[in-house]
């Protein structure tokens, strides 16, 4: 029994031991978590300090990248602003050499007459001539000897300037004499280009051409070139002046033809009137009366007869009267282009037919027929007035002008009120009929349907 109590004994010690070491073992696990825990802790802490320090680090860094990236910024800037000068820049010189393609030459000297320019070339001629005899126009900048001697070296320069200067003017020479309208620049560019190219071969001698005897030589270019342009210029003045004396000669042939008609249907007339008074002296009943009615028709036609004498031989006096014509062509030149002429003509639509020959795919339509007592003035006011609109700015006696036809029935009625005496009559057509146009156009259309 004493032993059955000392076993259970033990046993309840030993379980309370039990429970106890757990609970011992508990806190003990228990304590090494939170060990752990702490030291995870400290460690994210440490780490949050290390982060700190490289926080603080990037944010030198990065405001140094700031400072540079607006630095960038500023100089992208600058280069923006040059980038923009340089494109305006480049506009204008690809401006200029789109233009330049073309021919296009801006006159240097714009004399009047080509014999000004004939005489300006002989100028600059002899100033060329005098260089050469001053040795101006070539230099050599050191005094050579040769063996041991100047006046040989002095010579062997001489010649070698003598053959630079040949050389050179072979070059210009050949570019004035292929000189035209539209290559006046590509040549201007050679001419330099043998200069740099002549010169630096005579470099390694210390010769040269001069740049005054250079500008001499591109002034016999220009003026060449200006020379050629005002001759031309003349021959087409010459050629305009003939047409129009060809062209009022042939109004005076019509005009005179037409009185000399006149006068013959008038003398007809007179005849036949005369002979009709006497007959119906004689004439009885029906024939009396349809005698009576052929005087009455006789005496309408003698005066038309009269009247068209009357109307030649006044226009024949007025020498400056004619008709201004405005007409349009829209198969051949699009819509809003009008030709603005003049013809002193008696019939005036016979110089309209003649415009509309073979020389254009269509005939041209009529907008106005305008008489004037001073028809050259009332045509050289319209030509004036709408200026700045002429298709052809490089030739005014092209007659074509891109405006609507409003604006040139404004022109006419403000010209006729400042001057009484250019216009007269005026009545305008503002269609087009355009029929050989029109008609070519459907049977286009309908054979391609």
């Amino acid at each position: 029994m004493l032993s059955f109590i000392l076993i259970l004994g033990i046993i309840i010690l030993t379980a309370v031991f039990t429970q106890k070491i757990r609970g011992v073992t508990k806190k003990l696990e228990q304590a090494k978590l939170e060990q752990v825990q702490l030291k995870e802790q400290y460690r994210k802490y440490d780490e949050l300090i290390s982060k700190e320090d490289y926080k603080q680090k990037l944010d030198i860094i990065i405001n140094s990248k700031h400072k540079e990236v607006n630095n960038l910024d500023t100089k992208q800037n600058q280069i923006s602003s040059q980038i923009k000068s340089l494109e305006i820049k480049l506009r204008e010189v690809e401006e200029e050499d789109f233009v330049q393609s073309f021919g296009f030459y801006e006159s240097k000297y714009d004399f009047d007459a080509s014999e000004l320019y004939k005489l300006k070339l002989d100028e600059i001629r002899n100033q060329q001539k005098e260089m050469i005899k001053n040795k101006t126009a070539a230099i050599c900048g050191t005094d050579w000897t040769v063996d041991g001697s100047k006046s040989k070296g002095k010579k062997l320069i001489t010649n070698f300037l003598k053959l630079v200067l040949r050389a050179f003017n072979g070059e210009c020479d050949a570019a004035v004499m292929k000189v035209k309208y539209n290559n006046i620049n590509s040549l201007e560019t050679r001419m330099i280009k043998a200069f740099e190219t002549i010169n630096k071969l005579a470099e390694a001698n210390h010769c040269e051409i001069t740049n005054n005897y250079l500008q001499l030589k591109l002034n016999e270019l220009y003026l060449t070139h200006e020379f050629q342009e005002k001759k031309q210029e003349e021959r087409e003045e010459q050629r305009r002046i003939q047409e129009q004396i060809r062209e009022e000669q042939r109004a005076l042939d019509e005009i005179e033809k037409a009185r000399v008609e006149a006068e013959r249907e008038e003398q007809r007339y007179e005849q036949a009137l005369k002979k009709a008074r006497q007959e119906i002296d004689r004439a009885t009943g029906n024939d009396k009366e349809e005698l009576q009615r052929k005087i009455e028709q006789l005496t309408q036609q003698l005066e038309k007869a009269h009247f068209d004498k009357e109307r030649a031989i006044s226009r024949a006096q007025l020498t400056k009267s004619g008709h201004v014509y405005i007409i349009s062509n829209i198969g051949s030149f699009g819509e809003n282009i009008y030709k603005i002429g003049m013809t002193r003509r008696l019939e005036p639509l016979e110089r309209v037919k003649e415009l509309g020959g073979a020389s254009v795919p269509f005939p041209f339509d009529v907008h106005a027929m305008i008489f004037s007592e001073n028809a050259p003035e009332m045509e050289n006011l319209l030509h004036k007035y709408f200026a700045y609109r002429r298709l052809n700015k490089a030739n005014e006696r092209k007659e074509f002008f891109m405006v609507s036809l409003d604006e040139i029935v404004l022109a006419v009625q403000n010209i006729s009120q400042q001057s009484m005496t250019v216009a007269a009559e005026i009545k305008f057509t503002k269609v087009a009929e355009a029929v050989e146009y029109r008609k070519t156009l459907s049977m286009a259309e309908n054979k391609t349907n």
